[in-house]
């Protein structure tokens, strides 16, 4: 069996692992998840994403169970809170930045029904489209940003190796029109 090589480690309890194997490049057909999914992605930037695996229960719980709505209504107090709540990433521009991408998940769906037919709708696109796509949405989403998210979540290849052996469970997840 063969895997990514920074999933190499194949210690049952191994967070990188867990991701690899049941989360990363399938696609996720909830809003709200996918939410969390830019949130977590978000946060990541500038540390390690074994950080972010170590916290996301903490992410999910300070952002309402990713609930877009109820992020979108988060107040000032709201924000003061989630900066004093160490088990995420206290960090400002971060914060505002998924209360501000929730509200403009709102737009989103209104026009297009939700945030997944929305990024149904744009696919399939270049990493740089998408990135130019996203910055002129959302707020703090680099191109290394959006690269992760897209590729998390199957809308960009890349999640895995080809003599990987989740990629044909990946493969076999994607819609046909899909790219893995």
């Amino acid at each position: 069996m063969s895997y990514c090589t920074y999933c190499a480690d194949k210690n049952p309890d191994n967070l990188h692992k867990i991701y690899h194997d049941s989360h990363y490049g399938f696609p996720i057909e909830e809003d709200d998840e996918l939410f969390g999914r830019l949130i977590l992605e978000i946060n990541q930037a500038g540390l390690s994403w074994d950080t972010i695996l170590k916290k996301q229960v903490y992410f999910r719980e300070a952002y309402a169970q990713f609930s877009i709505e109820k992020v979108a209504s988060f107040t000032e107090e709201d924000r003061s809170i989630l900066m004093q709540n160490s088990g995420i990433i206290r960090n400002r521009l971060k914060i505002n930045a998924a209360i501000h991408n929730a509200q403009q998940i709102l737009q989103l769906k209104k026009e297009f029904g939700s945030f997944k037919q929305w990024l149904d709708h744009e696919h399939p696109k270049s990493r740089e489209e998408w990135t130019k796509l996203f910055k002129k949405t959302f707020k703090f989403v680099g191109g290394e940003i959006v690269n992760e998210f897209l590729m998390s979540t199957g809308y960009l290849k890349g999640a895995h190796v080809e003599n990987c052996v989740i990629f044909d469970k990946v493969r076999l997840k994607q819609p046909k029109w899909m790219e893995v």
